[in-house]
């Protein structure tokens, strides 16, 4: 039996699956501990699970029942639940994979073509089927167009909000890229017009966003599990689903004790708010997975400047990026996580980016071929090391302060942009504009806890070195 977390898009995440959650509009932090009375009525899809279990052939669960929370369909316990229960357990029999596209759209449709793609037409045509459809009662219930918030559905205003994000670039070249995958596949569908005659970039898109929210890790690639899929988030539950394959089932088993009427919450993975607002559509107000994308490149004027390029490309990998004032530069990106502690480890600044750090500080030809022959000597891996002289390594990490403050000034503004009372809209917009406060605001918290870190550690040197 193994674990699978929520798949993230595949043209940016690391390989781990998601969810577009049911209209989750998620302004407030989930608590494990909050009780949210859930809807019994009729419309609530009380003959939902009655309806895949016959399809199953199985009891799927019988501790669950689907009822509504502020933030859409949601999973309640039904009856007492203990930790270490079975919750749940939907067999791969009605689990909507890849290999289930129409045999004649399938056959057309070539290697290049990702699960991702070959799970978003499916959507397509059995969402044209209607009630006709085999799975219309899961289908009927996915999130509508205009029901999702993430980026990817942004506009161009909207996503202005979050420019200082790494998520605005991402965002940029998901929409680029799912256009490029519908280009590709729509000589196939041209194909079969009385299915897909009036479908639309749009609505690809749309079907595209589903799949990379809802689907997960399988061994046909990808899943769409229903039932499972309304299981809200919660950052802190150790819950995860589980697949076994010799069972040909997935299931949730129960990491605490729930109360009947309590909403059952799992963990869709560690993910920070760039992964949560980008690919499901919400964030959280206080999101401990938080990180931010930085990119450091060596200054133009430097005189050594090809020499350290030349370092940085055999040790560093560096990424050549267009600049905002149109001219090509080789940085090189590093991913900063809070650092939590004071210790001189600095963890949560990667060691990588103050490597780079202590060689852009180099200002003569003898410090680099050091550096050069200290990796020989050691491990191989350039300026991982703390610099002999503590005034050159005071020096590296006071640059590194100085580019992540002008940072954290840089992401004040557009977060005081975005303050309420800077702001009149009302719907959508205001959801999403507290989302985009959300995310500026935790990657503001990750570079003011790595600027502190970085007092501390120069102050510690400083206050070393007067009195050696």
């Amino acid at each position: 039996m193994w674990a699978v977390s929520r798949f993230t898009n595949v043209w940016f995440h690391s390989p781990f699956l998601i969810h577009f959650s049911n209209l989750h509009f998620r302004l407030k932090c989930f608590s494990s501990l909050s009780k949210v009375e859930p809807c019994l009525s009729e419309d609530c899809d009380d003959f939902f699970l009655p309806w895949l279990e016959r399809k199953a052939g199985t009891e799927i669960s019988s501790v669950l029942s689907i009822g509504k929370s502020g933030y859409g369909r949601s999973l309640f316990a039904s009856k007492s639940i203990r930790a270490g229960d079975c919750i749940l357990k939907v067999p791969f029999s009605v689990q909507i994979t890849p290999d289930k596209v129409l045999p004649e759209i399938s056959c057309l449709l070539g290697d290049d073509v990702g699960y991702n793609a070959r799970l978003a037409i499916l959507i397509l045509v059995e969402n044209k089927l209607g009630q006709d459809s085999r799975w219309a009662p899961y289908i009927s219930r996915l999130p509508r167009p205009g029901e999702l918030h993430c980026t990817i559905f942004w506009s161009k205003d909207e996503l202005d909000m979050v420019r200082k994000s790494a998520i605005y670039h991402e965002t940029v070249n998901q929409q680029a890229q799912v256009e490029k995958e519908f280009l590709a596949i729509r000589p196939v569908l041209d194909n079969f017009p009385h299915i897909f005659e009036d479908v639309t970039l749009k609505d690809f898109m749309h079907a595209y966003a589903l799949v990379g929210s809802r689907a997960w890790g399988s061994s046909k690639g990808l899943s769409l599990i229903p039932f499972a899929d309304f299981l809200n988030h919660d950052e802190f539950s150790e819950a995860v689903l589980l697949s076994d394959k010799h069972k040909k089932t997935s299931e949730v088993i129960a990491e605490r004790d729930y109360a009947t009427g309590e909403e059952v919450l799992i963990r869709y993975g560690k993910f920070p708010n760039t992964t949560l607002l980008q690919d499901f559509g919400f964030t959280l107000p206080y999101n401990i997975h938080d990180q931010v994308q930085i990119w450091v490149g060596v200054p133009q004027h430097d005189p050594l400047r090809m020499m350290k390029l030349d370092l940085l490309h055999k040790h560093c990998a560096p990424t050549t990026v267009r600049t905002t004032d149109g001219f090509d530069s080789c940085k090189t990106n590093f991913t900063i996580k809070e650092v939590r502690s004071a210790s001189r480890k600095g963890k949560g600044i990667p060691q990588p980016l103050r490597a780079f750090a202590r060689i852009l500080s180099s200002t003569s030809i003898e410090e680099l071929e050091d550096l050069v022959s200290e990796a020989a000597q050691n491990d191989g891996r350039l300026a991982r090391r703390p610099l002999q002289n503590n005034s050159k390594e005071i020096q590296a990490h006071q640059f590194l302060l100085s580019q992540i403050s002008q940072l954290i000034q840089e992401y004040e503004v557009s977060i005081k942009l975005l303050n309420p009372d800077k702001t009149t809209s009302v719907g959508q917009l205001a959801i999403r504009a507290q989302m985009a406060r959300d995310l500026l605001a935790g990657e503001r918290r990750v570079l003011k806890s790595a600027s502190a870190w970085l007092k501390n550690y120069c102050a510690t040197l400083s206050t070393a070195k007067d009195h050696s």
